[in-house]
This record gives structure tokens, C-alpha cells and sequence, in this order.
């Protein structure tokens, strides 16, 4: 556990952001528990994974591509570049990506920089932002908030494997400001009202209670402060809500899907301005699929194979929205 927390000295020594002291004086203890091997069987494997990974000075770091590249194929030798893709390797499965770690390409189930593609252009600048992803995964996207130039990218996740990817590829980038804390959005301090950019992609279907959520996602957003929304949506009109009866796409934990108008109405509800839908996009297994990276099912195995159009429940197969919206 000593070494995981240690990975966080730099975040919680940091001085410079007051309205982050509420989390990072919470910090230790939440990072305690999440790091108890006592109830996690696989941490001291993983722990193994990251003490053996070899220190490497990359002569390259490129964090403003589709694909983050860290080091070039000759910063080592063969065997050690061999040793290292067995090593990330024992860290499947990898669902968000892609990476490139001294030449080894990590080819992701999710095509992450898909996603990042069709939001960037839309933003408010990320330049010197303090910026916050909720349920991050491994931090993709907070490395290409980085590359965008962000002052302090932080990720929440509270899935570990997810957390221990993270300080993989870290291990290789070195100190950048970016962090990946294996936490969930309960776990954040109530109104703090510290981030100038939230993003929330793939998490408000996950929720019971997506208004909540929404209204979280607000608390933690400066005045002004710009929220990034992504989730899945289905057609139709005002107050039109899928409820899955109990599996959608093969996934237990999907609760609601609004259509675009009625998720707009929630966004307003919650007290959001100056909402905007800038992508709907129909996820095809060009985006998200089975790789050797990731060798468990992915979205064609939860497709109706005669009318993928809808999923092996019979309901409509994953479209996903993008909003954008301001905290007055």
C-alpha cells in the first residue's frame, strides 16, 4: 500500500489550489481504504507488475496525438521492450486507449480517441484549466487533457485495475500533472466548486439517480465552469427515457437512456445553462472491440447478429450523445 500512496505525494503536496484542499486533506485515508490489500486479492500481483516495469528516459513524449506516444523503440533494446509488453500485458483488460510506450502499441477496446475527436474542437480552451474526468478509466483522456494544456488533470475511478494502468503508463511519463485517484464521484467533497472543466463520459446511465448526478457533476464545477457530457441516448422526444427491463448490451448496471430532448430538460432542471448537443454518434465496432489487449466480449457480442441495429435484448443498439453546458 506504501508504494500506491506514495504515487501521490506530488498532488498532495501541492500548495497552489485552495479550493482543492477539501479533497486532497481527505485524501490519505480515502486512498487507505482503496488500497487495502486485505480486500482486494489481486493488488500485490499488480504491485508486482509495476515494481517490475524498468525505468526508461523516453526521448519523446507526445501526449497531443490520437495516440499518446511515450518514448521511442530505441530508447531500449528488444528484450527489454519484450519484457515490457508482457509485463502491461498482465494488466487485461485494457478498455481505454490507445497508448504507445516505447514503440509497444497498446491497442485499447475502446478507440478513445474517437471520442476525444469529436469533442476537442468544441471546448472552451483547456490551456491552464484545472480539469476533473469522472469515472476516467485507466486516464486516457486526462493525458490528452494534458496534451491539450491543462494546468492539473485529475480522473476518479474507483475500478483499481483501471488506477493501476494509469500508474503504468506513468511510471513511463513521468511527473506530469495528471492524476488518477481510485475514487468514485461520492467520494468527492460536497460543493466544492473547484474545477473549471467537468467530464462525464460513460457514467450517467450507470447511476440510479442520473438527476443526482447531474447536480454532483454541478457541485464541483466553479461558477462558469464547463461541463462535458457523454452518454448513451436513445430517439424520441420530450420525457422519453429507456428503463432496461435488466441487462442492455450484455451490461447489469444501465438504468436510464433519455432521449436527447429529455436529457437537454434535465441538464435545465439541474440548473445548467447555455446547453449544447454537439455530437450523436451511433458506436460501431470500428470504436469499440475485442483486441489482444482486451480478449473478453465487446460490442459486436452484444449486438443482435441479424439486426445489429439492436442489441441482444432486442433494444436499441448504443448511440451516444455529447453535451456541453455551463454552471452559472
Amino acid at each position: 500500500m506504501h508504494c500506491l500512496m506514495s504515487k501521490y505525494a506530488s498532488l498532495l503536496d501541492s500548495q497552489g489550489q485552495p479550493a482543492l484542499r477539501p479533497l486532497l486533506d481527505s485524501l490519505p485515508g480515502k486512498l487507505g481504504r482503496a488500497f487495502d490489500r486485505s480486500t482486494h486479492g489481486d493488488l500485490d500481483r499488480w504491485q508486482k507488475v509495476l515494481d517490475e516495469l524498468p525505468v526508461l528516459e523516453a526521448s519523446n513524449i507526445e501526449l497531443d496525438a490520437d495516440t499518446p506516444s511515450i518514448g521511442l523503440p530505441g530508447d531500449c533494446i528488444a528484450s527489454t521492450r519484450e519484457a515490457i509488453e508482457n509485463l502491461l500485458k498482465k494488466l487485461h483488460p485494457w478498455r481505454k486507449g490507445p497508448y504507445s510506450v516505447h514503440g509497444i502499441h497498446i491497442d485499447s477496446e475502446w478507440r478513445s480517441d474517437f471520442k476525444w475527436q469529436r469533442l476537442i474542437g468544441h471546448l472552451e480552451p483547456l490551456q491552464f484549466r484545472t480539469v476533473l474526468d469522472v469515472g476516467c478509466g485507466n486516464g486516457y483522456h486526462c493525458w490528452r487533457m494534458a496534451g491539450a494544456g491543462a494546468r492539473l488533470a485529475i480522473g476518479i475511478d474507483p475500478t483499481l485495475i483501471n488506477v493501476i494502468q494509469f500508474h503504468a503508463i506513468k511510471h513511463f511519463a513521468g511527473d506530469y500533472p495528471v492524476h488518477v485517484l481510485p475514487i468514485g464521484i461520492e467520494d468527492m467533497p460536497k460543493k466544492m466548486a473547484a474545477f473549471d472543466t467537468v467530464f462525464s463520459m460513460g457514467v450517467l446511465y450507470h447511476r440510479k439517480s442520473p438527476l443526482d448526478h447531474l447536480l454532483e457533476l454541478r457541485e464541483l464545477l466553479r461558477p462558469d465552469g464547463q461541463l462535458v457530457l457523454e452518454t448513451l441516448v436513445i430517439e424520441g422526444g420530450g420525457g422519453r427515457v429507456l428503463v432496461p427491463e435488466d441487462r442492455y448490451a450484455r451490461m447489469r448496471n444501465v438504468w436510464f437512456i433519455p432521449s436527447c430532448v429529455t436529457l437537454e430538460g434535465w441538464l435545465k432542471r439541474c440548473g445548467y445553462r447555455d446547453i449544447r448537443l454537439i455530437d450523436l454518434t451511433q458506436t460501431t465496432p470500428k470504436e469499440q472491440r475485442t483486441t489482444e489487449w482486451m480478449q473478453f466480449q465487446s460490442l459486436l457480442d452484444s449486438l443482435d447478429p441479424d439486426m445489429p441495429e439492436l442489441t441482444v435484448e432486442g433494444l436499441p443498439s448504443p448511440r451516444r450523445a455529447i453535451f456541453l453546458a455551463q454552471n452559472p
